[in-house]
């Protein structure tokens, strides 16, 4: 029974919809066929028109008088034409009614442009350490053990073993007992060259990263420690680990990789159009997949001055606070750049038709008619678009269904310039005819039906005429 109930509902959807589209294409379709009728019947009263007193001056025709002509009722019907401005539409109430079409009022308001984009999450490069060592030697004993590991600057990360720096202890050890054994020796030679080795030691051993509370700790021991124990030089998370228990390191193996992640950089990407409404210290907002419903907030720290070739983009950097290190480096977002907000003419973005040459609005008139109009674009928001041209303030334009009003004035201006086309034709012909008439009276003296003329020598000058009038119909060809 549910199939059969889905099944009903779906041939009544169908039909229903069949229905709405049937009569909304009838209506353009007796609109159009209302308008070719129309125009048939004046192109038909315009070849029953007898043309009175109307005569044309030819270029091959030298010394002849010609008298003033009247225009027909053909030509000022086109010159009419000419005026009304090209693919209005005229849509009756009820049809307005049915296809839905709605307008809205042209205005000044609060323009706030969005750039919208994706972003990927990395690490604070400010924040952002490496643990070298720069003697040689085995690593002893491991604290930090594991990637991801958040560590605090001082915290002990792995002990060392190195001959260098044993030896190195041994001599300002010595330094520092010759310097005391000398301390009471009349020589001041002596004494100055005892304390510049000590010096001398005790800068090797900072050199090599070894603190002053280790130095102290040493002078007190009075003894060479033969394990070093390094330490978290800032604090962070654990990004990278090289220090295995028994590995042995030369000068500037790279052990720990240490990233301050409280504060965090999201790399994004915008088009070249849009460069230059992106300004540094705008605010942003981020959404993350990860966490529906929240918005992490920053701004934009840095415009990249590089252009991606390949993809036309140029690489922005925002930068966002991370305190719950909730953000993880890697992680994908929506990113959303708040442009400045200005005051300016706009328009619903729906009202906008982009024909790719240009952008077009149609123009409420009121009654029912609807005119096209050009429009030159600026900015846009998420539903108005600045207008620089083609409109003012009050205007009306449509905002609902003027595609099918753009596809009723193309049809509507194509069938208006094959008439003006044919009505064109039509008064050259009856034009030449009356020339042909005029001349057929001038040589035989006789009136006679245009084409004509009473004497065989008028007969041949018509005979003429007409073959010229006809060579002259050639250039005519495009205009059929």
């Amino acid at each position: 029974m549910s199939q059969d109930r889905r099944r009903t509902a779906l041939v009544v959807g169908v039909a229903a919809a069949g229905l709405f589209v049937g009569v909304i294409a009838g209506f353009f379709a007796a609109h159009r066929m209302m308008s070719d009728m129309s125009r048939m019947q004046s192109s038909g009263d315009m070849k029953g028109h007898e043309m009175e007193g109307m005569s044309m001056k030819e270029p091959d025709m030298k010394g002849m008088p010609m008298e003033g002509a009247k225009p027909m009722k053909g030509m000022e019907s086109m010159s009419d034409m000419s005026d009304a401005p090209s693919g209005a539409v005229a849509v009756p109430a009820v049809a307005r009614q049915m296809i839905g079409i709605r307008s809205a009022t042209v205005v000044h308001a609060t323009l706030e442009e969005e750039i919208r984009t994706v972003g990927t999450v990395g690490y604070d490069e400010r924040g952002f350490t490496q643990v070298t060592l720069k003697i040689s030697g085995w690593v002893r004993k491991v604290f930090a053990d594991s990637i991801g590991r958040p560590v605090r600057k001082g915290e002990p990360l792995f002990t060392i073993y190195s001959p260098d720096l044993l030896a190195t202890q041994d001599e300002y050890l010595l330094a520092v007992r010759t310097q005391a054994q000398l301390a009471a020796s009349p020589l001041a030679d002596a004494k100055e060259n005892a304390a510049a080795l000590v010096v001398s030691a005790r800068e090797r051993l900072r050199l090599w990263d070894v603190t002053d509370a280790q130095i102290a700790a040493l002078e007190r021991r009075g003894k060479a420690e033969p394990v070093l124990t390094v330490y978290a030089p800032s604090s962070g998370i654990v990004m990278k680990r090289e220090a295995l228990p028994g590995k042995y390191v030369e000068p500037g193996t790279t052990l720990y990789e240490i990233a301050d992640l409280s504060t965090v950089w999201i790399y994004a990407d915008i088009y070249e159009s849009e460069v230059a409404a992106t300004k540094i210290g705008q605010p942003a907002t981020v959404t993350f997949a990860a966490y529906p419903g929240e918005a992490f907030h920053g701004k934009v720290a840095y415009v990249y001055p590089t252009l991606n070739t390949e993809a036309r983009t140029v690489r922005v950097r925002l930068e966002l606070s991370n305190p719950k290190l909730k953000l993880k480096p890697g992680m994908y977002g929506n990113v959303i750049l708040q442009t400045n907000a200005v005051t300016t003419l706009v328009v619903p973005k729906e009202a906008v038709i982009e024909t790719g040459l240009r952008q077009l609005v149609f123009m409420d008139r009121g009654q029912g008619r609807y005119e096209p109009i050009s429009v030159k674009l600026g900015r846009r928001s998420q539903d108005s678009v600045e207008v620089m041209e083609g409109l003012k303030e009050g205007d009306r334009v449509v905002t609902s269904a003027n595609f099918l009003l753009d596809a009723e004035s193309k049809l509507a201006s194509a069938v208006s310039m094959q008439s003006m086309m044919g009505r064109i034709g039509m008064a050259d012909w009856q034009m030449r005819g009356a020339h042909e008439g005029k001349m057929a009276m001038g040589e035989g003296g006789v009136s006679a039906p245009p084409g004509l003329s009473a004497s065989p020598r008028g007969e041949r000058a018509g005979e003429m005429d007409s073959m010229q009038g006809m060579e002259d119909m050639q250039g005519m060809s495009g205009m059929k």
